[in-house]
């Protein structure tokens, strides 16, 4: 049986696979952000709120 998640629990998964999978080994933004979409099964409107996300993060550095 499939549990529904709400879509924000998504979105957290996928940020947190995404920050673990840059730790472990160095890779392209996109390329995770994609991963990440089509593992946690992402809106393209959810993709782009990661990208934004990320992209916000990287500046504040």
């Amino acid at each position: 049986m499939t549990t529904i998640m709400p879509q924000s629990e998504l979105v957290k998964k996928a940020v947190a696979y995404i920050q673990e999978r840059r730790r472990e080994e160095s890779q392209d933004m996109r390329k995770l952000i994609d991963q990440a979409g089509m593992r946690f099964n992402l809106s393209p409107k959810e993709a782009e709120m990661l990208r934004d996300f990320f992209k916000q993060s990287e500046s504040d550095h």
